[in-house]
């Protein structure tokens, strides 16, 4: 079987004492202590700590990290992989704790991104306290989507879609080339693959259960003065509401609700981001952390 989810996120990141109010409070992720020292840890559901952050030198994404379904299915996607040419590393025990996983393999795809397949989670039985919101959209739809940079989208779109049975969703003309929405489950696009200079993390979004959770996550980013990056809008593809804010280290983050879910239908191209709405706003000049 094919990849089944967005498992998790890992982030390295310049200042982790910025993150923590970003991720719990205007998010609304709960914190929990976890087996990576120095990290910053946050669950979303019953799974181990969707959200990692690493305070380092060097900031940038970890790993996106994708589910599979067990054991036989990470082995022959492992093998799929490197009969694409890619070399992969299975984690250790000591690197499987740390994750909270059974098993994983990491490897990079063909732009540079670092990616871990991993199955069985090591779920945690205690609640969720999520004290800002009813609850984020997760189970088989994993944690949300994930925006990657990519120097070579087409040798990219080939390795998710030809290798790990991604399916592709729709497409946008981009000036630089062409931007691709993959799907792996009935969530619109699970991944979405951006042409761009260099590997990176773009954006990462999370939904919520409620529309005002949503509108809530709004009124705190103002409350807690998060720069916005786009004003309230609904996608064209996912017909997803939604808006953007700037995180602590640049990258877009979405939060929305009402996801269309497309599990299987025909591709498509969209000329549009959006119906109505997510218009930009530049960063705030001089902030730490941001593009400028």
């Amino acid at each position: 079987m094919p990849v089944l989810s967005l498992g998790y996120l890992r982030l390295n990141v310049e200042s982790a004492e910025r993150w923590n109010p970003f991720v719990r409070d205007f998010i609304g992720m709960m914190p929990v202590d976890g087996p990576l020292p120095d990290s910053l840890h946050y669950r979303m559901d019953h799974y181990p700590p969707r959200l990692v952050v690493t305070e380092s030198a060097v900031p940038g994404l970890d790993a996106v990290g994708f589910e599979v379904l067990n054991r036989s299915d990470l082995k022959d996607l492992v093998s799929r992989v490197e009969s694409a040419g890619i070399e992969t590393r299975a984690g250790t025990a000591e690197e499987c704790a740390l994750r909270q996983v059974t098993g994983f393999a990491a490897f990079d795809d063909p732009s540079g991104n670092r990616v871990e397949l991993f199955y069985g989670p090591v779920l945690s039985h205690r609640r969720v306290e999520l004290p800002h919101l009813s609850g984020f959209v997760t189970g088989d739809q994993g944690m949300g989507h994930v925006i990657l940079n990519c120097v070579d989208t087409e040798a990219t779109y080939e390795f998710y879609v030809g290798v790990l049975g991604f399916a592709e969703r729709n497409s946008l003309a981009l000036p630089g080339g062409t931007s691709y929405f993959l799907g792996c489950n009935a969530r619109q696009h699970t991944l979405g693959l951006n042409p761009a200079a260099g590997p990176a993390l773009l954006h990462f979004m999370v939904e919520t259960v409620d529309l005002d959770d949503m509108g809530k996550a709004l009124d705190r980013a103002h409350d807690l003065e998060v720069p916005m990056m786009q004003s309230l809008g609904k996608h064209t593809n996912d017909r997803m509401l939604s808006f953007y804010t700037y995180s602590p280290d640049g990258h877009a983050t979405e939060i929305g609700c009402g996801e269309r879910i497309e599990d299987a239908a025909p591709t498509y191209r969209i000329t549009e981001g959006a119906v109505w709405g997510h218009r930009y706003t530049p960063p705030p000049a001089g902030a730490k952390g941001l593009p400028q």
